[in-house]
């Protein structure tokens, strides 16, 4: 029997993963130490192997499978747009992707004013500012603390995630408009789904039944 390989986004999102795996009996004591230097892990019983990669590599790995599933949060699913299934919306992870800046720049978003947006994610800002709102923009791509941007003057407004909406405000920033909410999904591999197409429905359905209490 073949592994079934299962790349995890670093972080908390891992171990919510592999607290939901361990509800369905699969566990991985090997992936808990925090000293291990090891890149894969292994399950024998199930024939799991998992490997933990930064958010952004997920779907690639997916994509070309060298990974069966994964597990990743949607942001990054909607801002790779690689040739994946999304299949199970795992409910944790919870946050929102938003527009977000000073509150007189609400006045900007009216769908006629060109601005400068801000983001580290230049594709789902582009779809949502483009195509959902029919608005010419700019849009900056930043990596470190998107907040900065409008304070500084560097941009209007800033396209981002937002968990509990704290940052914003201790940087007189809001939430002008939501883009979309967001959580942890599992993504599959198109030639896996064909090939291991049992083995992979038989483990979405238990994660399923886990996260639901059945």
């Amino acid at each position: 029997m073949r592994y079934l390989t299962a790349a995890l986004t670093k972080g908390r999102l891992a171990r919510q993963t592999m607290n939901l795996m361990e509800k369905i009996g699969i566990s991985c004591e090997e992936m808990r130490d925090p000293d291990t230097r090891k890149l894969i892990f292994v399950n024998e019983e199930y024939g799991l192997k998992f490997f933990l990669a930064k958010g952004p590599d997920v779907p690639t790995y997916v994509e070309y499978g060298a990974a069966d599933l994964g597990v990743v949060g949607e942001d990054t699913i909607m801002e790779e747009g690689r040739k994946i299934y999304e299949v199970l919306d795992l409910g944790f992870g919870k946050c929102r992707m938003c527009v977000a800046g000073p509150e007189d720049a609400a006045r900007l978003l009216n769908g006629q004013e060109q601005i400068r947006v801000a983001t580290k994610y230049p594709k789902i800002a582009r779809d949502y500012f483009n195509d959902t709102k029919n608005q010419t923009v700019e849009i900056i791509k930043l990596n470190g603390s998107i907040e900065l941007a409008p304070i500084v003057g560097l941009a209007e407004v800033i396209v981002d995630i937002v968990e509990t909406g704290s940052t914003l405000r201790e940087n007189g920033l809001k939430v002008l408009e939501e883009v979309c909410p967001l959580s942890a999904r599992v993504v599959v591999n198109p030639v896996s789904m064909r090939m291991e197409n049992e083995r992979i429905t038989k483990l979405l359905s238990e994660m399923n039944a886990a996260l639901h209490g059945s």
